[in-house]
């Protein structure tokens, strides 16, 4: 196997590498591949077993004609033809373990990649995904995946064993003739130089078509969806769409010819190449043979070992382009496994301490790091990406919420009161200061804890294409029946959902497209109900509700949010009234702070928004 991962190492290495490719990937690819080596050991103790079986018959061929040949007894033919057919049917079965291996071994790998870059990609900040193209994500998880996987199912498996086959080969057509063996040889070099020329194009070909094929499936992922083919549609671009598509996937078929071409063009040149060494073999051979210095079986065993020695060379010839084409698919998957993911956890995570949680914002400073940090140019679909960021939003955030009590964060748009919301459940982390739950700091905490502590809803709550309970329960696996009726009934939904044909099993649609804005955001504070956090974060949760459904939800919230500790940010100041605190937000510092009754007193920004909602007696939610 050392020699496979230096063959390996040299391809990659070569003169011609393609620039897109960094060096030491094949030595990421090893690692990749260690945990499997007993199978690989298998395997290569398989390989040598049918490279050893694949030689012995053109040696016992090459006796039957010498038996023949000298009038040799008749039961030896026979004995030979019967060794000769148990030499096949053992390397039937031979090839039959030697691919169980490689198929173990491949999958193998797919499983481990796959589970590396989704764990990978759950722990980047939200940012990277609302950079990254979703289509380009899986393509990442599927078509790159695959290739990668292609070299250990078939590259490594043609590889190895070719390379056994031909050493074997040849040292048997040395040991039988080594002038026929050189002659044969002779046209080696038309073998290695087309692979070198043509293992770059190849390479470059494959980046290119995987890079179209994620923007194909990105477009698809996008468009296909409830609210882009309602944008589509909206806009009259249906044609716009079908070109940029279609120019895409021409793109795809005409490297797909232009590489199957290439392919052809390389295979019919080598195979022409091996039939006139096969006829230089017989010429000579057969010369010899004349003049009384080879004998006839000999000739024959030269002829037929000479395919053993052309196909694997016209094989390893080619394996240049495999590998190429399939480092280019690892390099793309060690391109998402390099960003650095923004939340570190801790070794030794300390507990929270039971009861209420008090939350505590001590002096908190944050800046969204820029795009550099944590997406990748091929992910946007962008030549470079964005270097722009790290300029401060939070200026010295210093609030304190104790148990059961709620504090309300208003301001005008992008003041920072969202950015505030998410640094609680730990979305992201501040540059300095600290966020802490019961004096603990959130990053002392484990992920579960925090996770387990602390709920959030957004405006713009999300909900799976599934069925209404697996929303529900994805917050709580454990919840049963009652439990989950009793969240419906406090969200006031229970009406809605008694009344589908398929109750709690309706499928809510990508999105839960199939509700209204209103049902999908009561479903999603009915998920935060059964979850029960300690503490609970709502960033505009009743932005889309009308005035009788946020009313009732708002009741409902109420009574959940009794005994919690609660963060409530909301542009309509008629819903943060009963707040025992409320903080004024303006870019990035809290500029006020009081109960409504004070800050209407005080006459500064607050009384401001308020005059500004109920001006003309009419609450507007402008600001």
């Amino acid at each position: 196997m050392e020699n496979t991962w230096s063959l390996l190492h040299g391809a990659m290495n070569a003169a011609d590498t393609p620039t897109g490719l960094r060096r030491g990937t094949v030595r990421r690819v090893a690692r990749f591949a260690r945990p499997h080596w007993r199978r690989l050991a298998v395997f290569g103790v398989l390989t040598v077993v049918s490279a050893v079986l694949a030689v012995s018959t053109p040696l016992l061929a090459g006796r039957v004609v010498d038996v023949i040949v000298g009038d040799g007894a008749a039961t030896t033919v026979v004995w030979l033809a019967l060794l000769i057919a148990g030499i096949a049917v053992a390397d039937a079965g031979v090839g039959l373990a030697e691919r169980w291996q490689s198929a173990h071994i491949g999958e193998g790998l797919i499983f481990d990649l796959r589970r590396a870059v989704f764990e990978h990609v759950q722990r980047m900040p939200i940012a990277f995904f609302a950079r990254s193209r979703t289509g380009a994500l899986v393509s990442r998880l599927n078509n790159d995946v695959i290739g990668a996987q292609r070299t250990f199912t078939a590259t490594l498996s043609g590889l190895v064993t070719n390379v056994v086959q031909l050493l074997l080969s040849f040292a048997v057509m040395v040991t039988l003739s080594w002038q026929v063996t050189l002659l044969a040889l002779a046209l080696l070099p038309v073998f290695v130089l087309p692979a070198r020329r043509i293992g770059r194009r190849m390479a470059a070909l494959q980046h290119e078509a995987a890079g179209l094929n994620a923007s194909m499936t990105d477009q698809m992922t996008e468009r296909f969806s409830a609210p882009g083919a309602t944008l589509v549609k909206l806009f009259g671009r249906p044609d716009v769409e079908v070109d940029e598509f279609g120019a895409r996937a021409g793109r795809v078929r005409d490297i797909g010819v232009r590489t199957a071409m290439l392919t052809r063009w390389f295979m019919t040149n080598l195979t022409l190449v091996s039939a006139l060494a096969q006829a230089l073999v017989y010429g000579l051979g057969g010369w010899l043979a004349l003049r009384g210095t080879l004998d006839a079986g000999t000739v024959v065993s030269l002829a037929l070992l000479l395919t053993r020695l052309y196909t694997p060379l016209t094989a390893l010839a080619n394996v240049r382009v495999d590998v190429m084409t399939a480092l280019v698919s690892f390099e793309r998957i060690f391109e998402v496994l390099d960003l650095r993911p923004m939340l570190t956890k801790t070794d030794r995570p300390t507990p929270l301490p039971g009861g209420g949680v008090s939350l505590e914002f001590d002096d908190v400073r944050f800046a969204y790091p820029s795009a550099e940090q944590y997406s990748l140019a091929s992910l946007e679909e962008v030549a470079v990406v964005d270097d722009r960021g790290g300029e401060q939003v939070l200026h010295g955030i210093d609030f304190r919420v104790e148990p059961g009590r709620m504090v309300a964060l208003v301001g005008s748009s992008g003041a920072g009161k969202s950015t505030i919301a998410a640094l609680v459940p730990r979305l992201y982390d501040p540059d300095s200061g600290s966020v802490r739950l019961s004096g603990v700091d959130v990053r002392d905490l484990s992920f579960a804890t925090v996770r387990g502590a602390v709920g959030l809803v957004t405006q713009d709550g999300h909900l799976f294409h599934d069925t209404i309970r697996a929303n529900l329960t994805y917050a709580a696996p454990a919840a049963d029946e009652a439990d989950i009726w009793d969240a419906l009934d406090r969200a006031r939904l229970e009406p809605l959902v008694r009344s589908l044909p398929d109750g709690l099993d309706t499928v809510v649609g990508e999105r839960g497209y199939r509700l209204s804005g209103g049902e999908r955001q009561r479903l999603t504070i009915a998920r935060l109900l059964l979850a029960r956090p300690r503490v609970v974060v709502l960033d505009e949760a009743t932005a889309h509700l009308d005035s009788e459904s946020e009313a009732a939800v708002g009741a409902a919230l109420a009574d959940a949010l009794r005994g919690r500790t609660a963060v409530v940010i909301a542009h309509r100041l008629s819903t943060v009234r009963a707040a025992d605190e409320i903080l004024v937000v303006e870019q990035g510092r809290i500029v006020e702070r009081g109960d409504h009754t004070e800050l209407l007193e005080r006459d500064g920004r607050y009384a401001e928004l308020h005059r500004t909602q109920f001006a003309a007696g009419t609450e507007r939610s402008t600001v």
